[in-house]
Parts: structure tokens; sequence; C-alpha cells
């Protein structure tokens, strides 16, 4: 068997690869938001997100707003904050941070009986600049955000929802999206931090690259 393989430039194959992405799309996509799920399935090469993907009312012009602001992006994972674009950040005067293989979040995970996730996110939660939380692997981190936000002690610009996996994935998911807080969400099981990542870089990307 012969195969044919298409010949893209190097430079070319972003761009080829959202033709064909904008080919297959199961249905048409909101304009405003197409480029954030276009950019999902780009990363994850699952048309599924189509429909996965919840928005919030005005949830781009408050997740605009805050990276005009210089907005601090909060991430679960080391991979999540790896895939963030660290050039666009810099650009709109923003910057990511991981806390979860910090010690002093290991050792109160240790002493309080909870998870480094959770108390990555209270560590978080005491940075003095807007904050964009992108969740893509710990739904307990998730949780813990709603919780926060429910106490009035966390007031994020946006929520980034998109943990994969079983064990209260869903139903982290479904209750921020109860939360008084703006919110992108992949719904159901699938999510990653890839995915998580691609949200960041979306964003950024609208303001220019």
């Amino acid at each position: 068997m012969k195969i044919e393989l298409e010949r893209v430039a190097p430079m070319e194959i972003e761009a080829r690869s959202f033709e064909i992405i904008a080919q297959e799309l199961p249905h048409p996509i909101d304009a405003a938001l197409a480029p954030i799920v276009m950019r999902v399935i780009h990363a994850s090469a699952d048309f599924e997100y189509a429909d996965a993907l919840c928005f919030s009312e005005d949830v781009l012009d408050r997740a605009i707003q805050a990276i005009r602001d210089g907005a601090v992006f909060v991430t679960d994972t080391t991979m999540a904050l790896s895939g963030i674009n660290k050039a666009a950040l810099r650009r709109h005067g923003c910057v990511a941070r991981c806390f979860i293989a910090d010690a002093d979040v290991a050792e109160a995970a240790k002493r309080e009986g909870t998870t480094r996730a959770v108390q990555a996110m209270e560590k978080a939660a005491s940075i003095d600049r807007p904050l964009i939380f992108a969740i893509g692997n710990a739904p307990t981190a998730l949780v813990h955000i709603y919780e926060m936000i429910c106490e009035g002690r966390l007031s994020p610009r946006l929520v980034i929802g998109v943990p994969v996996g079983f064990v209260n994935v869903v139903q982290s998911k479904e209750l921020i999206m109860t939360a008084d807080v703006s919110y992108i969400v992949a719904r159901g099981r699938k999510g990653g931090s890839n995915v998580a990542a691609a949200i960041c870089n979306a964003l950024l990307y609208l303001l220019g690259r």
C-alpha cells in the first residue's frame, strides 16, 4: 500500500491543521468562541470538545480584561504551566505559576490531611493580582476553588475547569458552573493539562501573537 504524505512547510503546519479542523467541525461554532474551541481540538485531536466546552456569559470579555490587567495564570500541574506560551504572557504583562511542587505546599497538605492540589490553591489565593485558574488534572483543586469562592475568600477573574479522570471530575466541573465566577469548563470526564494550557494560549492569542 502506498501512503501519500501531505507536503506542508514547517511554518505552515499549524495553519493547515486549523484548516482541517474547520472543515471537519461537526457543526458551526459561535465565531467569538471558535478560537478557543478549535485550539483545544488542535491540542487533543478530539472533536467532541465542540460540544463539551461550556462558557459562562461574557467570559471572553472578562478574560481579556483580566489579561490586560496583568493576570496571574495559576495551574495545578507543571505540565500545564510548561504548555502556556511564555512570550505571550510577557507581551501582555502576565505570569504563570504552579505551586504543586513547593515544599511548603507539601508540608501543609500532610499537616492538614488534604491534597497538594488543595494547598496549592490556598497558596494561590494569597496572590494580590487578578487570578486566572487553569485546572487540568485535579478535581480536588477545582472543588477547593469553588469552596473558597462560596466562602468569600477568593474572587478569581476566570476559572478554566478541565480536569480529566473519573473520581469527582464531573461533579467538580458542575460545581464550578454554579459558582459566582466566569468559567470555561469541559463537561464530562475529558480534559487534561494540555487542554488547560491550550485554553490559556487561545485567550492570550486573542490579544495578538
